[in-house]
């Protein structure tokens, strides 16, 4: 029995992931760790309602097959700049320590175009932060998906959030600023799942079309080996 385990359950593109993961008869459990219920009734979830603050309350439970971890917010939701850090690095980075320390094979990471610890972007700047730090955990595989603007039906409207997927859009029908073309999230759920089986390389980051392609939805194109040059 396959068992993954995930954080951002409850979020646009980790919901869709659980959608996925319960319809596919390959995955037997799915363990959610959550800041509030997901509302889904499955005989294959096992959800348990976490406090990220306190890591060693809930690290023993972070043991699975693979360990995908779709959390996130935005500076508006978390109110401050320090705050959205805590969500999108800190917390991220705790529940990949405890997967990487109870043998956790396979971490997949919900990422973001245009991260880079190097980035004068504050987002960018921790999103890289985080990628690397993953990385260099001990775990024998590590698959990092960065796509563009994420497209899908949110809870909240967020007015600049639709304003740039709109101009985004637009660009890519022309051929510009490709990478950061809108994709669905259920395109990423899917590429997120295919990257969990996607070959022995220890460490792999999927941009742009290469997740359109890991998804099924584009030509095939060859994944970045964080390890080449």
């Amino acid at each position: 029995m396959t068992t993954a385990v995930v954080i951002g359950a409850t979020g646009l593109t980790g919901s869709a992931l659980v959608r996925r993961l319960l319809r596919d008869a390959r995955w037997g459990l799915v363990i959610a760790l959550v800041r509030r219920a997901t509302g889904v009734a499955d005989p294959k979830l096992r959800e348990t309602i976490v406090d990220f603050e306190t890591p060693d309350a809930w690290a023993g439970l972070v043991h699975g097959d693979v360990a995908f971890s779709t959390l996130g917010t935005t500076r508006r939701d978390a109110g401050s700049l320090a705050a959205q850090r805590r969500v999108d690095v800190d917390y991220q980075l705790a529940f990949a320590t405890a997967a990487a320390r109870n043998g956790v094979p396979t971490f997949v990471l919900l990422s973001s175009i245009g991260a880079s610890a190097t980035s004068r972007i504050a987002y960018s700047r921790m999103k890289g932060e985080l990628d690397d730090a993953v990385s260099a955990l001990p775990f024998p595989r590590v698959r990092v998906l960065r796509p563009g603007l994420l497209d899908g039906p949110r809870l909240r409207p967020r007015p600049a959030e639709h304003a740039s997927l709109v101009v985004a859009r637009l660009l890519a029908r022309v051929g510009i600023a490709r990478d950061y073309r809108p994709i669905p999230v259920d395109v990423v759920a899917r590429a997120m799942l295919a990257a969990a089986s996607d070959g022995p390389a220890p460490r792999r980051i999927y941009t742009g079309d290469e997740i359109f392609t890991l998804a099924g939805d584009g030509e095939r194109c060859a994944p970045r080996d964080e390890r080449s040059p």
